[in-house]
């Protein structure tokens, strides 16, 4: 199955950008859909952005304006776009890829926001 290592992960100021990657490897993945999870410190994993097979995203109401997931199949890569950043971004990232049988997961990212 295919393997997904996150980067690009660091600390920011409020209101700054960062752009996370998430690499695969073993195979391509141009037939998984993706999605960025986070998780904060005490609290539960929740979604933050998806991208179909095709093209199609989505995003978290509390990230939508301000991210941006992107892939490119050709480098079996796909990106976070992370702009205007706040404190409450803080967490640590997640990559994960889906199929009809198949749901792989990165071992993820820091990402901190100062204020």
């Amino acid at each position: 199955q295919v393997q997904l290592v996150e980067s690009g992960g660091g600390l920011v100021q409020a209101g700054g950008s960062l752009r996370l990657s998430c690499a695969a490897s073993g195979r391509t993945f141009s037939s998984y859909a993706m999605g960025w999870y986070r998780q904060a410190p005490g609290k539960e994993r929740e979604w933050v952005a998806g991208i179909t097979s095709v093209g199609s995203t989505n995003y978290a109401d509390s990230v939508k304006g301000r991210f941006t997931i992107s892939r490119d199949k050709a480098k079996n890569t796909v990106y976070l776009q992370m702009d205007s950043l706040k404190p409450e971004d803080t967490a640590v990232y997640y990559c994960k890829g889906t199929t009809v049988q198949t749901v792989v997961w990165g071992q993820g990212t820091q990402v901190t926001v100062s204020s």
